[in-house]
């Protein structure tokens, strides 16, 4: 399976990072972006990601470093407590300073090879709802408040996605200690 972009033979494709939940938390948010997202643009599950835009040239080196750390790390306790508006869209905010301590730690570790997007600040969330109005996104954010009841879940390891401009494509899945 090669990691090259379509549009560029010799330039490997970035890879996404992404927590993997448990399938009761995962099916419960997935089933919101099922039902929300607009489905010409929803080429993806439902999905927390860690980082946007990873060096493909740098996949070996990834590799390993996660391997490294899911093999020292118990899965993680993630809570769902609340919706965030995104404007054009809605996403449900996370909680879990677990994630947030692992998700530090790669990012000190890959920090210079991190996008201006992955250097901003992070503020878990899985979007179910995006580019649409605001008059769109703010009736959903507003019936949804109404009903929200918070999940709770775990995080079971971290997922290595190539980009390649439209669905991923996995390229491995690391499992945290049990």
């Amino acid at each position: 399976m090669s990691s090259r972009s379509p549009d560029s033979p010799s330039t490997p494709s970035p890879l996404v990072l992404t927590l993997k939940l448990d399938a009761i938390a995962f099916d419960s948010l997935n089933l919101l972006r099922q039902q929300h997202f607009p489905p010409k643009r929803n080429f993806l599950p439902a999905h927390v990601t860690l980082f946007h835009a990873l060096p493909g040239d740098q996949e070996l080196a990834i590799r390993q470093t996660l391997q490294t750390l899911c093999q020292q790390t118990s899965r993680l306790s993630v809570r769902f407590p609340t919706l965030r508006s995104l404007g054009g869209g809605v996403a449900i905010e996370i909680e879990s300073p677990k994630l947030i301590q692992v998700r530090n730690q790669l990012a000190q570790g890959w920090s210079g090879w991190l996008s201006a997007q992955d250097r901003q600040g992070y503020r878990p969330h899985v979007t179910i709802q995006n580019k649409v109005t605001s008059d769109e996104a703010r009736g959903l954010y507003e019936r949804l408040s109404q009903v929200w009841q918070p999940i709770e879940g775990s995080g079971e390891g971290l997922l290595l996605w190539h980009y390649r401009g439209g669905p991923w494509e996995l390229a491995d899945e690391f499992e945290f200690k049990s």
